[in-house]
């Protein structure tokens, strides 16, 4: 996916613009790389362009702290900027078993860290039962329910991909969430690898998705409920899919990496893990989405593949589930 090159592109491209996390690309040759999957890479390539994951965690301090900011031109040509706070939605990470015990020896870590459960306690579940005074939690309760009934995930099939090494889907109420950064610290504390994991080292079917919901707009006298419009984005973590950031100018005015004036332009040495799918809630009117557009198109087949995704690897995605309740397709 390119930027696009006009001043004011749609909101809804602007977003996933604004959203879409910019790390360090990084090389290797595979005739010098033997304790990766070779079959996981790039085919034809000698050289594997990849980015170590605790860069993309680190993409997410910032936003975490404060916020990101993406323009919105509302319905009466108003420029706002409105502001989105990232949290963690649900991640895998398939990797080879014998790659993330050796990166733990490697930093003194001598436990094997897929002794333990793979499927993460901290899901907030007990929390779900919490009374809460707006109605999306009582319907977020509802659902948790309607989560007892789905099929269980083939094991078999997570084999094939890789050894499981870490699973997280986020189950409680956006109001007891803690956001995205602070989550992966917690996570890092049982799954130390998280730090030290290349994207060349996990699995094709590796990836995570990001909710994000906004906290404010300036300027705030705008009473549009649109901005009240919550999204749910999926990047992959793989080596597989990676896309350079070239051909990316300041001019283009949606990511905050490209306002810098000193930035004129990201080149091979930069990698974006643009949103493969999205979900929106909240989404009225035509704010984001114009009937019978390119935006429309693209919104409608980003959700078709989030769904598509989740079916493919038979996960139960809790807040795509959500989100599908209030969708516009």
């Amino acid at each position: 996916m390119a930027f696009s090159r006009c001043h004011n592109p749609p909101n809804l491209q602007c977003f996933l613009d604004s959203v879409t996390p910019v790390v360090p690309s990084r090389t290797a040759s595979k005739s010098h790389i033997h304790d990766i999957n070779h079959l996981w890479q790039p085919a034809g390539k000698e050289m594997i362009k990849y980015f170590e994951l605790k860069d993309l965690w680190h993409s997410y301090e910032e936003w975490s702290a404060f916020g990101v900011s993406t323009k919105v031109v509302l319905s009466d040509g108003e420029t706002v900027k409105q502001y989105y706070v990232p949290y963690l939605s649900a991640i895998q990470i398939y990797t080879n078993q014998t790659i993330v015990c050796n990166r733990n020896k490697a930093e003194g870590n001598v436990a094997v860290e897929f002794e333990s459960d793979s499927w993460s306690d901290d899901t907030g579940s007990d929390k779900l039962s919490r009374s809460l005074s707006n109605d999306s939690s009582k319907a977020w309760d509802s659902i948790s329910e309607d989560s007892s009934s789905d099929q269980p995930v083939s094991w078999s099939m997570r084999n094939k991909l890789g050894s499981i090494y870490l699973e997280y889907f986020e189950a409680c109420s956006p109001n007891w969430r803690i956001p995205l950064s602070n989550k992966m610290t917690e996570l890092t504390k049982d799954h130390q690898a998280l730090t030290t994991l290349r994207s060349m080292d996990i699995s094709p079917a590796s990836w995570m998705a990001v909710a994000w919901y906004p906290i404010y707009h300036i300027p705030n006298s705008s009473n549009d409920k649109d901005l009240l419009t919550c999204f749910l984005t999926y990047h992959t973590l793989s080596s597989s899919f990676l896309e350079s950031a070239d051909d990316v100018y300041e001019d283009d005015q949606c990511h905050p990496l490209y306002m810098d004036s000193k930035l004129k332009r990201v080149g091979s040495d930069k990698i974006r893990l643009s949103p493969f799918g999205l979900a929106a809630y909240k989404m009225r009117g035509d704010l984001w989405v114009k009937p019978e557009t390119f935006e429309h198109l693209k919104f409608t087949q980003l959700h078709d593949a989030a769904h598509s995704w989740a079916k493919q690897l038979n996960v139960y995605h809790h807040d795509l589930n959500f989100f599908s309740r209030d969708s516009i397709v």
